[in-house]
């Protein structure tokens, strides 16, 4: 065992749902063992007011969550990555920076909750939703034994909960 804590970012287009759920959500979820970031390749500027809603309802932090781009963190003084997660298919699809270190890089899928067009509580069930399949795959990953996994054994895993069914 070991005391190491890892750094994942989660990456989103406009950093202002998904991203910062898994965030919010893994900061809790890890108690101390992981230490989660998330940033947007377009960021929208602004943290989406049903995700800050649900988070506070589900007793997480939401002080310090703010939408921002992944270029804070893709400079060589920023923190060391050791994950770099999509959680969206637009980022996916694209083209990422390079990350310094060389991370293990894996994509999540999950719908986009603020593309939910309908009543406040559609919304809010969309939100859920994502939430919940978020947490989901968060579990999965707490439950690898990081240590005992080298890079190539790591990406695959990581990889494999983001086929996870959910």
């Amino acid at each position: 065992m070991t005391d190491k804590v890892y750094n994942v970012l989660f990456l989103c287009t406009g950093n202002s749902v998904r991203s910062l759920i898994a965030e919010a959500l893994l900061n809790t979820m890890s108690k101390g063992r992981f230490k989660a970031y998330s940033a947007g390749s377009f960021p929208l500027g602004k943290v989406n007011p049903l995700a800050i809603e649900l988070l506070a309802r589900n007793g997480l932090a939401t002080e310090g969550l703010r939408s921002k781009g992944w270029d804070e963190f893709a400079t060589p003084e920023s923190p060391h990555m050791d994950l770099v997660i999509t959680v969206c298919d637009n980022v996916a699809e694209g083209v990422c920076p390079i990350w310094p270190g060389h991370p293990v890089c894996g994509h999540w899928s999950f719908e986009d909750p603020a593309a939910v067009n309908g009543s406040d509580e559609q919304k809010r069930e969309a939100f859920h939703k994502a939430y919940q399949e978020i947490a989901q795959r968060l579990h999965l990953l707490l439950s690898l034994s990081l240590e005992s996994l080298d890079h190539l054994a790591l990406q695959q895993k990581i990889r494999e909960i983001g086929r996870h069914p959910l």
